[in-house]
């Protein structure tokens, strides 16, 4: 499972193999893929009258256990939607301290994550980002590139629009000839091209939208919803989380009778 090297002959291939869209993927008890809306870092550090830049740090301390969790359950992936593209209307405090803090946990976690043969990847607009932070995530990259136990992608400075104009900005400079765009055509140039459309949608914080994330990938997607606080969501609740998902019948467009007899099928 290395993605770095992957042709886009192979993305495409797999991207075509695990849409919800133009086959029916492979559905399994655990999610393959969860992706995870960090949400309430702020709400928490302000109920316990504390500075809004505690709830970030205890947030970055809440991704530690969420990634050893997901191995213990068996995820392969794991996405989380860190900043937006849209967080840069916060305040211009909040948003300089956010850098710091992603820049601190890279310098922290990166040796951490290569060690437990875990993959990192950033995905997103990096541009706007500092010289140093850009070259950190470049840097973290290259190291954990060919691990292959959990796959960890951080969106950041993302957004769903945005990840899809890019991929038809990349696909017309790269096949200008093409008349028509079909799926397969705009897949393979997607931020995430490496990974299988996600199974199971994660936000914390009791907000119930899913704000520009992932907007191709989740056509499918399974979402749950809770009132926890994303520095309080911890082992338990991903368990609470997955043993929702497996309560669910997952059809892609067929009917439950139509689902039943493929069960039933050799």
């Amino acid at each position: 499972m290395e993605f770095a090297s992957a042709s886009l002959k192979d993305r495409r291939s797999n991207m075509i193999d695990s849409s919800s869209t133009i086959a029916i993927p492979a559905v399994d008890a655990i999610p393959r893929h969860i992706a995870i809306i960090m949400d309430g870092n702020g709400r928490w550090a302000t109920q316990r009258y504390m500075p809004r830049v505690a709830g970030h740090s205890k947030g970055v301390e809440a991704v530690r256990t969420m990634v050893e969790a997901c191995i213990e359950q068996g995820v392969r992936y794991l996405t989380l939607f860190a900043f937006s593209s849209e967080n840069w209307r916060r305040p211009e405090e909040e948003v300089s301290i956010l850098m710091r803090l992603f820049m601190t946990a890279l310098e922290r976690e990166v040796n951490r994550l290569h060690a437990n043969d875990i993959c990192l990847k950033v995905v997103g607009d990096l541009s706007r980002f500092s010289a140093p932070l850009q070259e950190k995530i470049r840097e973290a990259e290259q190291k954990t590139a060919s691990n292959n136990r959990l796959v960890v992608t951080i969106c950041a400075n993302y957004g769903g629009r945005w990840d899809i104009i890019q991929a038809m900005n990349r696909l017309r400079a790269a096949q200008p000839q093409l008349t028509e765009i079909e799926e397969q055509h705009l897949t393979p140039y997607l931020s995430m091209a490496y990974a299988p459309e996600p199974d199971l949608f994660i936000r914390t914080g009791g907000e119930q939208r899913i704000s520009n994330f992932l907007l191709w990938q989740l056509a499918y997607t399974e979402l749950y919803f809770t009132e926890t606080f994303w520095p309080d969501f911890g082992r338990a609740e991903l368990r609470a989380a997955i043993l929702s998902y497996q309560k669910r019948e997952r059809r892609f467009g067929r009917t439950s009778e139509q689902l039943l007899d493929s069960k039933k099928a050799p």
